[in-house]
């Protein structure tokens, strides 16, 4: 079997919230949504987004607990404009920035922005990662 990533999960305060934030970015909510849950098409993973208190008693952990979680989404995307472009649509529904667009000691163009619930997301331009059409990244074995 090889090692993959199907699902990713964000607990958040107010799922019905949440899936209004995912939706104005252009994620496509899936028929298999319930009240309590929304899922998300993101090319070759789902997002979903959950109720904080459920998902940490689905898991058997606690819920307290803020600030850094150690964990970034990222979305790269194919020029320094449409970083930026990205960045202040983000914006305007409702992501707070969290760092500018700007060049990054790598070679390469980032931003983080933080979902309503302060979930990380970096939109970044990488001049050394090719994507598909689909936006999924080409990377080599």
């Amino acid at each position: 079997m090889s090692a993959h990533v199907t699902l990713i999960t964000l607990g958040v305060a107010d799922v019905a919230a949440s899936t209004l934030f995912y939706e104005a970015l252009g994620f496509h909510k899936s028929s298999a949504s319930q009240n309590e849950v929304a899922f998300f098409k993101a090319g070759g993973v789902v997002l979903s987004v959950f109720g904080r208190e459920p998902l940490a008693h689905d898991a058997d952990q606690p819920s307290e607990g803020s600030g850094f979680r150690g964990v970034s989404l990222a979305m790269n995307l194919s020029s320094v404009a449409e970083v930026d472009s990205e960045f202040a649509r983000w914006v305007a529904v409702g992501a707070a920035p969290v760092r500018q667009p700007q060049p990054v000691s790598w070679g390469g163009y980032s931003s983080y922005l933080a979902d309503p619930d302060g979930h990380l997301w970096e939109l970044a331009h990488n001049p050394y990662l090719a994507l598909n059409a689909d936006g999924s990244p080409q990377l080599a074995d």
